[in-house]
């Protein structure tokens, strides 16, 4: 049963040096067209299910006008929501407004993801980024005082030149924010992107590693949980969308480039404006095995730090883990733990993500001979 819906909206006011996600700049034309096109996406795969999560990203959704967000808005008003409903949407502080916040409360919104990324002037040049602190600070306080207290901060580290001190400085002023939840992403070099084609490097995997721990520590010291590789929150904060991608669950998503899974099937939708707004919206469909979905559970649910519970995966695959996978001299190595319930990753280890996903898939019962 589909619990989550996510809608994706491409528009930008400004295009970052690192954004490989699908994303276009603002054109007034374009908005009406794509949230035409949008509408009957979601009467197209939309099958009336009572929501828990629904989330609203982008590209910059806050870049819409008032008008075009009280018609986003109504569109979305033909999903069915729970009572419990966690319902979010991104923004950038260089496009909200106090009138979209008070808009966005109306329409039920509990729960903003905010786009900070650096507070050093070098850095948010490098990013492609302007931000005014205060100008932050200030918003944050509104959000706060119209009662959304949800609240998320992304951050990106590990950028060219970046100094612990720096880093050190990012952490202090969102901390100051007195926020929820903090997302922190280091910085990947992808291909389409301005610094891809500037020639920009990654930073080494040492100064990158020794980031990343910095970051751990001094958020754990401030009282936030960490609950996903690249995510921490207050207790109760953690969010519940992405929970819902981690632990595998079904989940629609709608507009350019998003991505669903509904039964046995992905489906991942053109990244072509063009073809989107002429209602060509599914690109590729992926048919999935018993197999497929239990590689779908390790890869994203080991991004837990409490893993994956093995009751659960027993129940959902009629089948244990240690039937699936090969995972003994990964548990040897303790590149992998476990206790009487769940399969983790140690923290220690949590660097090392992606290489133990290789050797984890690697050991599955689809890949032996």
């Amino acid at each position: 049963m589909v619990k989550s819906f996510y809608i994706h909206i491409p528009f930008c006011n400004n295009i970052c040096s690192y954004c490989d996600f699908a994303k276009v700049y603002y054109n007034k034309n374009l908005v009406d067209k794509y949230l035409t096109a949008l509408e009957k996406e979601i009467e197209k795969v939309y099958q009336n299910e009572v929501l828990d999560t629904i989330y609203i990203g982008g590209g910059t959704p806050s870049s819409l006008s008032l008008n075009e967000t009280k018609r986003l808005f109504k569109i979305l008003k033909k999903l069915k929501k729970s009572k419990r409903l966690e319902y979010t949407i991104e923004a950038n502080f260089d496009s909200i407004t106090s009138e979209k916040l008070d808009l966005y409360k109306e329409n039920g919104i509990n729960r903003i993801s905010f786009g900070l990324e650096s507070t050093s002037p070098k850095h948010l040049k490098f990013l492609n980024r302007s931000i005014d602190l205060t100008k932050v600070r200030n918003i944050i306080n509104y959000t706060k005082s119209i009662g959304i207290n949800n609240i998320n901060v992304d951050l990106i580290y590990a950028l060219e030149n970046e100094s612990i001190k720096d880093l050190s400085k990012d952490l202090d002023f969102i901390l100051s924010l007195d926020i929820t939840h903090i997302s922190t992403y280091s910085l990947i070099i992808e291909e389409h992107t301005k610094l891809y084609l500037d020639n920009v490097k990654n930073i080494s995997e040492d100064k990158d590693f020794e980031m990343y721990e910095f970051i751990k520590d001094k958020l754990k010291k401030n009282g936030f949980n960490h609950y996903e590789i690249s995510n921490f929150s207050k207790d109760g904060y953690e969010s519940r969308h992405n929970l819902s991608y981690w632990n595998n669950l079904e989940y629609y998503g709608t507009g350019v480039g998003a991505s669903s899974y509904i039964k046995d099937k992905r489906y991942t939708n053109t990244k072509s404006l063009t073809k989107y707004l002429e209602k060509s919206f599914i690109k590729e469909e992926e048919i999935l095995t018993l197999d497929d979905k239990c590689i779908y559970e390790i890869i994203l649910g080991l991004r837990k730090i409490k893993g994956i519970d093995k009751n659960e995966f027993s129940k959902k695959y009629n089948s244990t883990i240690y039937e699936k996978f090969d995972i003994m001299d990964l548990l040897d190595k303790k590149l992998l733990c476990e206790d009487e319930r769940y399969l983790f990753i140690p923290e220690d280890k949590l660097y090392l993500e992606n290489e133990i996903l290789l050797s984890f898939i690697g050991g599955s019962s689809s890949g032996k001979e």
